[in-house]
This record gives C-alpha cells, structure tokens and sequence, in this order.
C-alpha cells in the first residue's frame, strides 16, 4: 500500500506539470522534470528499502504453519541476514565440529555490546540457550528464531539486564543427516535430524569424556560465557499424558548450599508459576519407576555426562526442558518459546539475587573441605505434584498376539503423584590441597586445559609425600558405551607414600573456582570420573611379569628371608581353599607383596597433597 501510494503522488505531479508547460519553456520544463524524477526514483528506493527493511523477517517454520524446520544452512543463512540486518544481535564463529564446520554462537543484547565480559561489569545476567544436541528435537532451533526475531523486530522486549547467547545448531553432522523416517513416534517436524553426530555419538553424554570436537568448542563457549542460567532444549520420549512441556532442573540436593536451596524453593516454582499464567502445567521430567507414572517417579539425578550435570560444576542454574513427544511440533515450539521467555523474566527479576547466590557458591568451592561425588535416592522425602495423565492397559498386539502396553486418550486423568526429588550423599571425598598429575597422562592434560583450570609445573626433579590410591576392585561394562566400557563400583585403598616426580609434572591446587569439576572428575570413585571413562585404564593391565619356573626359586628365597610374608601366605591359605589349591595363585600372591611387584600396577596416577 505505501508503495503504490508513492507511486501514485509522482504520476499525479508529473502530469500536472507537463499539462501547465507551454511554448519555450517545454525544453527547461522537460529538463526540470526528468531531474524531479531522478531526485523521486532515489526516493521511491529508499521508501521501498524501508519498507523492506520493516518487515520481520519470516521463517520456515512460520511459512508452513509449524510443520517443519529448516535445513542446517538455512538456518546459519538465517542468522547471517539477522546478524546483517540488526546491530543488536552478533554471530561469533566459534570452535569446530566433527562435521568440519564451526559452532556459531549468537549474541543478542540490548545496548550492543557484544563483549561479554564487560557485560558482566555492567552487572548483567546471561542465559545461554543450547539447541539441537538431538537434532530430532528441532523445537529449540526454531523456538530460539522465533524469540530473536521477536525481539529484534520491536515485537517482544529483551530486559536491559539480560544478555541471550545461542548455540543454533549444536550437533551439525546429526542435522546435516535428516530424514523423514527418524524418531518414529514423534509428531513432526516433516524431516527430523540424528541423535547420532558425525562420530555418531550421543552428545549429551559427551560433556566429561569430550571424544567429540564439538564438546571441546561447548567447554570453551560455556567458560566464555560463565552462563548465570543455562537452557539445552530437547523433546522427550517415553509415557503418553496430557502436558506438553516436562523440566529437568539442576537437582537441588546436588546443587548444594545456597543454590540448591535457591532452585529448590525459588527458581523451579517461579518458572513453573510463569508457565501457568501463559496456560502451559509444567511437570517435571517423567522418570517413571514403571510403565505408568500414576505411583509417582524420581527425580532425574543428571551427572556431568549431561549438560545440565556439567553446567552444575561451574555454579550455574542449569535446565533441560523436554517437550513431548506426541504433540503437534507446532505447540512444542509455541511452549519452548513460551518457557524462555518465563526464563528471561524470571531472571531478570532476580537478577540480584542471582548474581549473589553464584558468587557465594563459588565462594564456597574455594573453602569447602568436603565434597560428594555419588548420591542415592532418598525414598522417605517427596513433594506432591498434579500430574495430568491417561489410563494405561493391556491389549492385544496386533503385531505379535501378545499383551501390550497402551494409553487411552479417552480417558484422561488428573492425580496428585509423589515426586522423589531428594538425594542423600553417598560418597564424600575430603578435599586434598593438590592433586599431582604425572604429565604422561597428555590426552587428560588436554581436558584440563579445555576447562580453563589452573597449575603449575614442577620446576626440577624432587620426591614429594603424597597420598596413592591403589585400585582394589572395580567392575566393567561387558558392552561399549558411547565408545568406552565404563568402571564402576570401584573399591581403594590409600596410604601415604613418597613418590618420584619430574620436571613438567602438573601441580594443581584445590583454590579455584574449577575446585567441584576437579573432585568430580579426578577421584576414581566419581560417577563420570576420567577412571570411569577409561581414561587411566593403563593403569589395569600388569606390563611386568615372571616366568613361574625362574621365580619359583626367587619366592622361596624371600619367603624365608621375610618370615612375616610367609605368615600372611599360610594365612590366606587357610582362609581360602580355592587359594590353598591354586599354586600359580600363591606363586602371584608372593610376587605382589614383594619388592619385584610393578609399582604402576593398579597404581591410580593422580596423587594427592595433603597435610
């Protein structure tokens, strides 16, 4: 309409120009005229540029009613003209993928200033959003365009107190592999990207271990931006029920101190509070000891494997929010967009309080002198929750004859169920001064380093009294998991030793901020310890040995020679009659308990400095 008004105004005056130009002035009056039009084109352009320029820019999911999400380039080339359009946003390029191609991280600020630590001077709060680590759980991705384009457009406003960074897209090569045919139950998009990326990992069991390159670039995203508020999208599979958004929140009791007791009793009711008004029920993540969750479930404990687990190290309020699976995609995406912005105001009206309660926590890390590293549930606490289910029953399968579990749409309910959400500790490790880490152990060194940790190298050769851990027992997976066989179950036993160091081992100090991630992933009784994820297995095998026939006269030898020995020998053998039959097993009992015996062996190679 302002366009064919423009035009219409120059034709009108145009004419009437030429029709009161007579004789010799027609010539001027031609000149006049063809110069009036070239000054009223250049306008016409800037009128139509504005225009143009006025216009939110749409995107797929808008353009097909909410039936589909873009393609992975698509969605960067969105960005791009985004970033190129509005000096409020910046895209960064940041690490790379296993897909050979960088993560991108999107800033969006109210006063333009993209330095993010200057940000946290000007005392704002950022809240970094992750989207696409599944990506056939595309809800994110597309809530995260619609939210940006919101905002920037003048349709929504960003508090001056908040600065949004986005991962568009996490896991590339899964999205770059998209079909119409993966996540079989869920409902739309029309094509949907693998859970699996280009090593075909699970990413969100990647964060510890960092086998992914992609992993390594989020530690550095994630250190850049000290998140106060950390949001990693997903859609959830599992029971069939009524609510359309399900949370994971950072498990308040493995959260701790002031955090823990904040999320708990503040942050968690606020966000849920916020959703009632825009008319979503939250409920928290269906964990369901069964088929059905009408007997109540536990909370979900998230160990550092994940992202909200491993955002918790570093004191930030970390949450996974899972749409469900069998609604429509566009109501998923309605309520991912509806829960970010609950994120948004939530934090910017506490923002204080937020900033107050991290530097406490951090705080407290630096001077806090005992640390859990595993947990169990505590089944004699639970808050009640309104849960908005279906009936489930048996029936017939149709594919095999047999019993099989069904929900009956037709018969909704809505019950008070138990939620488990405590947990006591399990395993408390006492904090050392430093751990010792030979430098040999580089591929660990790595992850240090990634983690912006902080030590300092031993300056000469020197033998320093520590504390050793020796593995006892400790149990494997007989399958691979995500590339590894994880240890588990694993028994020590400690005792004082001085130990042999070199020059350019690392010395690293418990007095930083990195003091929670260090317990958790150094002590091998850590649920996602570096000894979990097979990290130090080399440590398991016995690289020296002896020929039984040669050392049978060496062990005889010492035996006599160490009559204390040969007092625990013949003990054993009448504590075990396994042992009392078994002579290779006595020749090795020997050996081990002797001088000859590899000192590496079952020798775990972090070393504690304590008083």
């Amino acid at each position: 309409m302002g366009i064919n008004l423009v035009f219409g105004e120059i034709g009108k005056a145009l004419l009437k120009l030429l029709a009161d130009t007579t004789g010799s002035n027609k010539f001027m009056t031609y000149y006049y005229t063809l110069t009036a039009m070239r000054h009223l084109f250049c306008l016409l352009l800037i009128c139509i540029t504005t225009l143009v320029n006025a216009q939110p820019i749409s995107t797929l999911f808008e353009k097909t009613g909410g039936t589909a999400s873009p393609a992975y380039a698509e969605i960067i080339s969105w960005w791009k003209t985004m970033d190129d359009k509005y000096t409020e946003i910046k895209m960064l390029t940041m690490g790379p993928t296993d897909a050979q191609q960088p993560l991108h991280l999107i800033l969006v600020t109210a006063d333009r200033d993209f330095n993010l630590e200057n940000q946290r001077k000007k005392n704002k709060r950022i809240i970094l959003i992750n989207n696409g680590i599944h990506p056939g759980e595309p809800d994110g991705i597309d809530a995260s365009m619609l939210l940006v384009r919101d905002i920037v457009s003048g349709k929504a406003v960003l508090p001056d107190n908040i600065v949004l960074a986005i991962i568009p897209v996490y896991n590339i090569g899964g999205h770059l592999n998209r079909s119409s045919f993966y996540r079989v139950d869920q409902q739309g998009p029309t094509l949907k990207g693998s859970r699996g990326n280009s090593q075909n990992l699970d990413l969100n069991r990647d964060f510890i271990k960092c086998d992914s390159k992609e992993a390594r670039s989020f530690a550095e995203i994630f250190h850049l931006c000290d998140p106060d508020v950390f949001i990693d999208n997903h859609v959830s599979n599992g029971a069939d029920y009524q609510h359309v958004m399900t949370l994971i929140a950072s498990q308040h009791s493995k959260l701790g101190g002031v955090m823990g007791e904040f999320m708990n009793q503040t942050f968690e009711p606020g966000i849920y509070k916020l959703m009632a008004e825009k008319g979503y029920d939250l409920i928290p993540y269906v964990n369901a000891f069964g088929d059905t969750p009408e007997t109540g479930w536990p909370e979900f404990l998230e160990g550092p494997r994940y992202s909200s687990g491993y955002a918790t190290l570093w004191h930030s309020f970390a949450f996974v929010p899972e749409t469900h699976m069998l609604k429509p995609y566009k109501q998923r995406v309605e309520a991912t967009y509806q829960l970010m912005w609950s994120f948004i105001n939530f934090t910017t009206r506490y923002s204080e309080q937020i900033k107050t309660i991290r530097q406490r926590s951090k705080q407290q890390a630096l001077s806090q002198t005992s640390f859990p590293i595993s947990w169990s549930l505590d089944r004699s606490r639970f808050s009640e929750r309104t849960f908005k289910g279906y009936e489930a029953g048996r029936k017939p399968s149709d594919v095999s004859g047999l019993p099989r579990l069904y929900y009956n749409r037709e018969k909704p309910f809505e019950k008070s169920i138990k939620f488990y959400n405590y947990y006591i500790p399990k395993t408390n490790i006492t904090k050392p001064i430093a751990y010792i880490l030979p430098q040999g152990w580089w591929k660990v060194i790595d992850l240090l380093k990634i983690n912006k940790v902080q030590y300092t190298l031993l300056k000469a050769d020197t033998s320093i009294e520590v504390e050793v851990y020796k593995i006892d027992d400790y149990k494997t997976s007989p399958r691979p998991f995500e590339t590894h066989h994880l240890n588990s179950d694993v028994k020590i036993n400690s005792s004082k030793q001085f130990i042999s160091f070199r020059k350019g081992d690392l010395y690293i100090p418990l007095n930083q901020h990195a003091n929670r991630f260090l317990i958790e992933v150094l002590e091998p009784q850590a649920d996602d310890s570096y000894f979990a994820w097979n990290f130090f297995d080399g440590i398991l095998g016995q690289k020296e040995g002896y020929s039984s026939y040669v050392f049978e006269e060496t062990a005889q030898a010492y035996l006599s020679q160490h009559p204390e020995l040969k007092t625990k020998l013949e003990q054993k053998r009448q504590q075990d009659s396994t042992f009392s039959k078994n002579g290779a097993a006595q020749l090795n009992f020997v050996f081990q308990n002797s001088p000859y015996a590899e000192p590496g062996f079952m020798r775990y190679p972090v070393y504690r400095v304590i008083q």
